[in-house]
């Protein structure tokens, strides 16, 4: 399953949820250098959705704020479920 993120780097804290313009929220505490930001923000996509971080790829965006990822749904039986409920929280 293919999700739309907005990463948010230099967050207070880690959050996931919510949406900005369609896209599910991605709040880390890791700087956008060197590439931190976009795994913490995988790592955080992962924990979301409760799979492993393996499970969690980016497919575009590495520069970008706004990212493509994919989630192996196979892992997760109940994938849109989740990613409605992380875009309403």
């Amino acid at each position: 399953m293919r999700v739309a993120i907005r990463v948010r780097p230099g967050a207070s804290r880690t959050r996931v949820g919510g949406s900005h313009a369609g896209a599910l929220v991605v709040a880390v505490s890791a700087r956008a250098v060197d590439g931190a930001a976009t795994e913490a923000a995988l790592a955080a996509v992962a924990d979301a959705f409760g799979v492993r971080r393996r499970h969690v790829t980016l497919v575009t965006g590495t520069t970008s704020r706004d990212k493509v990822v994919d989630v192996d749904d196979d892992a997760l039986a109940d994938a849109p479920a989740r990613l409605e409920a992380l875009l309403n929280a």
